[in-house]
This record gives C-alpha cells, structure tokens and sequence, in this order.
C-alpha cells in the first residue's frame, strides 16, 4: 500500500520530592531551576534518594529515536509506554506493580503541569496526554518509584514521571525534520507505513522574560490496530457465498477461529504548539505562564481479506470458509473504521518566591480542556459505510481537569528541612454519543447514551527530613485528604436507563517513612514506607453495563483503593556511574479491577465491569546500573533487570482468580543501552527491551499469548547513530525492532522501523 508521507521523507529534577521535599526547589552552583525543578549535573547523582532515575537531553539526543514525547522513556528501568504506532493517542505506561489498564496509578507531569487523564482507568480514553509536550522541548526525564512522598496523591501507587522543558537565557532557533518507514507484514497484510514529522522553535531572554515558541506536525499511518476474527463452527455446511482469505488461527483462550482481515488502519495529522513565558518580576519572585494546543485528525479504515469466486471483496453477509457457515455482520469490519477529531487546550500560571526566614514558595494552577472531541463511526456494512449511511457520533468535549498545587520549604537548619503544601483538584467527564443517519459529515440525531460526573479532591500535606546522625536521616510525612464525587448521571435510549448516580465521599491520610543512612562515602542505603489510596475515577464510578436486553449500573458506590508499599535499597557510586539494588513490596485492598460477576448480589446474571477486589499483593527486586567511559573512552553502558511476582489473594466475586497473575505485569523486565561516543561529531547506540508474557484476564483464562487480543513476551533490539555535521546541523539514523519481532500486546505491535531525521540549531 502506498505511504504519502514517506514521500516526504545531568538533569536530576527535584528528587528531594520522594523523601525530602524539604529541599525540592534548591538548587546547586552548577544547577538551575524550571518550574521548581531542579537541573543538576551527573556528579549529584549518588545524593538522590534511590528509588529514582532520570534521563536529560544529550542522552536522549544519542540513544532514542524519539518521535513523540513518550518515546525519551523508553529505555528507563520498569517503564513501558504502551504506544501501538507513532501518532497512538492511547498510550498509557505500566510501573512496577500495574499494567496498561491501570493509568490512573500514575502521574505524569510536564514543568508542573498534569498530564495525566485521571477522568479513567484505562489504556483508551484515560490515557495520558502526551501530545502537550514535544521531544524537542525536553530538558530532563525523571521517575519516581512509589508513594513514598506526601507530595504527590495516591496515583502515585505506580510511579510519578516529571518532563522539565528549557528555559533559555539566550536567543534559540531551532528546526527538525524526521521520517520513518514501517515495514508490516501478518497474514492478510503486507505494506509499509510511513511517518513525516517537522518542528520548528523560538526562545529567547530579553532583560527578566524568558519565552520559548513551538510548533511540530506529524504524520503517520499506522498498522492495524484490530483484526477481524469470527469463531470456526464446529459443524460443516455448504450454506453461503464461497470465500478465501481467510487465516485459520486460534484466540487467546484456545478456540479455533478464522482471521478475516484488519481494522483500525489510522491515518493521523497531528498538531502541537507551545507558548511558555518565564518573567523575573523580582530577585525573590518569578511568574510564569503556559498555554498548549494539541490537535489531532485520526481516520481509520478496515480491510477484508476475503474474496468471492470472481476476485470481488466480501465484506459482509453469509459466507462459507472450507466447508464452514458464517454469517459477516456489519460490525464485522465497521468497527474498525471512525474518523476522530480532538481540539485541547491547555494552561497554567505558576510562581516560585524566596520569602522570609529561608522558606521559599512555589505554586501552579492548571486547566485542561477537550475543547473538541468527536469520534464518528458507522454501524452500516462496508463497503457502502465509505459513502456514509447510519452511525454513532461520540462526543467528550467538555471534559477535562482543573487543579492547584502550593508548597513551601523552610530552610534548611541540619537538624530539620520542613515542608508542607496544599492541593485541589476537579475531574469532569461529559461523553454523550448520538445516532446519525450520516457518519461522515451528518448532524446529531437522537440521543443514545450519555456518562456524566465529577469528582474533586482537597489535600493537604507535610514531611520533615530530620537528621538523626551525620550519616543518618529519618522523613516522615503524611498527607490528608477530602474526596467526593457528585453530578453522577448514566442514560440510555436503548436499553432504557436514567440513573441519577449518588454522592460519595471520604476521608484519608496517608502517612509516608523514610530512613537514608549513608553508610560509606560511596553507598548509601534506604528504606522507605508509605500508604497511600488511589480514589475511583468518573469513568471506573459512573459505568453502565449491558446483559442481554437489560442495561444497568451494577455498583455506583466503589472504595477507594489502599496501598501499603514498601522499599529497600542500596546504591554504590562511582566517579562515572553507580549500581542500585531495590527489593520492594505493595499490597492492595480495593483494587479497582474489571471482572466479570453478578450484577447484582445473588443474581445469575453476570457482567463485566469496574469492581473492588479484595486483595492483591505484589513483591520483587530491581537492579539498576549505569557506567560513562567503561573500559573505553566514550563507552556509556546503562541497564535494568526486574523481578516481580504479582497475583490476586482475595476476590470474592470470582475466586478463579486467587492465586493468579496480576493482568499485564510481567515477571520479568529488563533493558540495556550501550553508547559509544566515537568522537566529539559521532555517537552509536545499541539498545535491547525485554519482558516475558503477561496475562490479560484476571482468572489467567488467556493461555495463547502469540494471537491477536494476546499478550506476548518479546525482546526488541533497536539501533541509533546521530552525527554532528557543524555547529549547526546534526542528523541521526536510527532503527526500532531491528529484528523485525512480530509480537501482540493484545494489538499488534510495530514491526521493523527505520528512521532519519535532519535538525538545526543556531
């Protein structure tokens, strides 16, 4: 199939947040600070509290080929961005103990400011918004592992990334140009998908303002994201149109079934565009302000496989497969093809003051608004659903989220470093989805279903790092906070459904420990605990579920989620590296999980939706290194390997699953990254990622990994030269999946990818 774009072919960021926000916003000599992120060099590396890693620029300029923003997280330690091709918008990560359905367990910042959708739970619509932040703005990437910090909500179960983005102090012009080619291939489909990208940027200091302007566009085609399956019959009959090919397979429970073609084939131009402006109102005081723009234009289509005696394409209707009777609904390939259209908007106002007596001040207030989100889909057969006919229009616009975070630090005196804060947040989810007679481009008609509701949360929260000895620091700290949900509303035309959903709230604090003693000048050991509870979100609250012709709310009165984890570590550094051993625990009451139980107690009716599971426990161990300049000048080798046994201990509506697998949580996980620095124009790197099969379901029920709706093991190589021209100009040749594994992740997964990119920097 042709590819119209491929015609056109250090940092350390305020790591005191973890255990000793005392000191998040103070920087060293050599640092500065952005948005209340602290930028150091490498050599502060071995004073950051140990459950942590970074990665700045230069290193993400020489090891990955970065695309889009999630890309410069690709190679960090128990950290996977479920991206299915460049351009995905549902893109979630997975920590330590949750998979790519659990989004709402972590928290991704950019300068401060909230990326991550907590509207949901889950790897569609509650995925993070990458698309406010492009690889080009990026300073440094940094992950914190757990709720150890008062700091940071409950999310924070799984990890908390922070994006720190430049600030200039002189005048910056930036421009890059990038493509990138696909090679595809499984059973029916057989084509290249290209990739075109360009970025330019302006940033400037003139007197106390600093300002930075950008603007990138992306183009992509992306393989199929579905496949359209039908269950082989047990029974032979000559009944329907003869066909072939079709694929003979089985589903990832072990049933045969026939593969008919593929769907979800996305065509995207995507928009972003930056404005932040940085003002030194005072020595004391700097203001600063944000606004972004994300727009995306997705159009996907489907593809059948199917053929009929005279070479026409069958999309529908009844067929016969090898002596076996099928009947092709319209949703057969439908499903696979919408039109999406998303307008954001995004802004924050922020400021960071030195005030009296040694405390200093930060604080940042932050809107995120679905302007426009509107996906069309047909629910006529293909290949009429081309010209239009009758579909669905599913419109979020409205949604979005409002917070406010103020903090302040006293000084620090040895024996105590404080520091206390408050925060507020609201979560708005409007989805209403309406009949069209015209999926292309007609109006509104009936209303057919509509998820309303709202929840806000009030915190407050302190820690203190106080100093026991010389060697030896003691944090505690805990956080207080107020949740509620209200304005709940589920309707349905058909099935009929009006429920007015009930107000919840609650009331919790979460205390955090942490003890750092530096044993040596070289090692330094920890130990951290926290509590921490993750409250439900609109969508996991508000859901409604159909079982046969009834449709219905099966428990609009969830718990919140209670985390106990725990950690030890132990790190030796080096004068150009260090090693970091970590044993970890986490233990779950509540988790909110999909499953399938009654819909009501005692019913024999059953349905799958958002419950409370009982009890889930997890515990492994990490190995983190890192080496610059190992045994030869300019060789850098960096890697992670991590151990995690994660299952189900209590779930009472469905005991199959006790005993089993955490869905989507591997095993094992490993990375490692070699780069070598020819000379001061050419560097090389060599990457490999690795993680063994994942289980879907709950109950393990998924036993065949290699189909599609499966989960696979795999281990990817990928391969990165970059090359220094002049001063000016740079280029860099990279490839991702050098092998060419063909893998599932429930989707399939990106084969064989090349990329090249040109940039100019004055």
């Amino acid at each position: 199939m042709p590819s119209p774009p491929r015609a056109r072919l250090r940092a350390l960021i305020a790591l005191p947040l973890l255990a000793l926000p005392a000191t998040a916003h103070a920087a060293d000599d050599d640092g500065a600070t952005v948005s209340g992120l602290t930028i150091t060099g490498r050599a502060a590396e071995a004073d950051q509290p140990l459950s942590a890693v970074r990665t700045d620029a230069q290193d993400i300029a020489r090891q990955v080929n970065a695309v889009t923003v999630e890309d410069t997280l690709k190679y960090l330690p128990n950290i996977f961005v479920r991206r299915r091709h460049i351009g995905d918008t549902q893109a979630p990560i997975t920590t330590r103990t949750s998979g790519v359905g659990s989004s709402a367990r972590s928290l991704i910042y950019a300068d401060g400011v909230l990326l991550s959708a907590l509207i949901g739970n889950n790897n569609s619509t509650a995925s993070p918004r990458w698309g406010m932040v492009a690889p080009e703005e990026v300073e440094a990437v940094q992950v914190l592992y757990g709720p150890f910090s008062a700091a940071y909500a409950g999310n924070s179960i799984g990890a908390v990334v922070n994006i720190a983005t430049r600030t200039p102090d002189h005048f910056e012009a930036t421009a890059k140009v990038l493509g990138s080619l696909q090679a595809f291939k499984y059973d029916g489909t057989d084509a290249d998908y290209g990739t075109y990208s360009t970025a330019v940027g302006l940033a400037n200091r003139v007197g106390p303002l600093a300002w930075r302007l950008s603007f990138n566009r992306t183009e992509s085609q992306g393989q199929p994201l579905a496949f359209a399956t039908a269950a082989r019959p047990a029974a032979t009959s000559a009944a329907g149109t003869p066909v072939t090919g079709a694929y003979a397979d089985i589903n990832r429970t072990g049933q045969p079934i026939v593969v008919l073609g593929a769907g979800g084939l996305e065509r995207q131009a995507q928009e972003n565009a930056k404005l932040r402006l940085v003002y030194q109102a005072t020595p004391d005081l700097s203001l600063s302000y944000m606004a972004g723009y994300f727009g995306n234009n997705t159009r996907a289509r489907s593809d059948s496989w199917l053929r009929d005696a005279s070479g026409a394409t069958v999309w529908s209707g009844p067929v016969n497969i090898d002596g076996r009777a099928y009947n092709l609904v319209a949703s057969t390939f439908s499903s696979g093809t919408y039109r999406l259209l998303e307008r954001h908007w995004m802004q924050a106002l922020g400021f960071d003051l030195k005030g009296p007596a040694g405390w200093a001040f930060t604080g940042t207030a932050s809107v995120y608004d679905y302007a426009t989100d509107e996906q069309r889909a047909p629910t006529v057969a293909l290949p009429a659903a081309r010209g239009g006919g009758a579909g669905t229009i599913t419109d979020m616009s409205g949604a979005g989220w409002r917070t406010f975070d103020l903090a302040g630090r006293g000084p620090a005196d040895g024996a105590h470093a404080f520091a206390l804060g408050a925060h507020f947040d609201r979560y708005a989810l409007g989805s209403d989805k309406y009949n069209t007679t015209d999926w292309l481009s007609g109006p509104r008609g009936a209303l057919a279903s509509a998820s309303h509701g709202r929840t806000e949360t009030t915190a407050l929260w302190a820690e203190d790092r106080i100093r026991l000895a010389e060697p030896l620091d003691l944090t505690l700290g805990a956080r207080w906070e107020r949740w509620r949900a209200f304005d709940g509303l589920n309707y349905s035309l058909s099935p009929a459904l009006l429920v007015s959903q009930p107000r919840l709230d609650a009331e919790k604090v979460s205390p955090k420990l942490a003890l750092t003693w530096r044993a040596a000048p070289n090692w330094t050991l920890s130990a951290r605990a926290g509590l921490a509870y993750r409250f439900p979100t609109v969508a996991e609250l508000y859901q409604a579920v159909t079982t046969g012709t009834t449709l219905s709310v099966p428990n609009p009165n969830l718990k919140p989620e209670r985390a106990i984890s725990t950690e030890l570590s132990a790190q030796r550094s080096f004068s150009a590296g260090y090693v970091r051993a970590t044993v970890f625990t986490e233990g779950l009451r509540d988790a909110l999980i999909s499953q399938t139980a009654p819909v009501a107690p005692g019913s024999a009716t059953l349905a799958n939706y958002v419950q409370n599971v009982g009890a889930t426990r997890a515990h492994g161990a990490e190995l983190v290194a890192e080496a610059r300049d190992l045994g030869i000048a300019g060789f850098d080798l960096q890697g992670s390997v991590t151990y995690v046994d994660a299952q189900i201990r209590k779930d009472a509506p469905l005991p199959a699953a006790v005993g089993k697998d955490l869905p989507q949580v591997p095993r094992w996980r490993a990375t490692l990254v070699a780069t070598w620095r020819a000379n001061d124009r050419l560097t090389l790197t060599g990457a490999a990622r690795y993680s063994d099969r994942v289980f879907g379901t709950i109950d393990n029920s998924d036993i065949v990994s290699h189909t599609y709706q499966g989960f696979d093991g795999y281990l990817v190589f990928d391969a990165r030269a970059s090359y220094r021209i002049d001063e000016h100009w740079s280029a860099a040749l990279g490839v991702d999946n050098l092998g060419a594994r063909d893998y599932f992740l429930f989707h399939p997964f990106p084969q064989r990818s090349v990329l090249a990119e040109l940039r100019y920097a004055y």
